[in-house]
């Protein structure tokens, strides 16, 4: 004898006013986060973050980071292309911060 099982399937349905993020958008916060994933973004982002006035300068990367100065540039160019980071050049030197709003586009994702 075969038994019929009723089931339920509200549990399946997503929870009313439950959308996925716009595609567009998604796929801007993506490129966002690729950029970020790298380990030595991620110290250039915290060493900038606590620079004198949240702002650094490429030379005082270089020694800390234990790289070239071709290289920080190229990170530091990456970041500034994804926005995270704003550029000023200050004489021969360029010093660069952190965007905020950019930023906290990251932390809205976990709200």
């Amino acid at each position: 004898m075969v038994t019929k099982v009723q089931l339920d399937i509200s549990q399946c349905a997503p929870a009313p006013g439950l959308e996925p993020m716009a595609r567009t958008k998604a796929t801007e916060i993506a490129g966002l986060l690729k950029a970020v994933a790298d380990p030595t973004r991620l110290q250039i982002l915290a060493m900038v973050n606590k620079g004198e006035n949240s702002s650094i300068c490429t030379c005082d990367l270089t020694g800390p980071l234990g790289l070239s100065q071709p290289t920080v540039s190229h990170h530091m160019k990456k970041l500034t292309e994804v926005g995270l980071l704003t550029a000023e050049r200050k004489g021969t030197w360029v010093h660069y911060s952190i965007n905020q709003d950019r930023w906290n586009q990251i932390s809205e994702l976990f709200e």
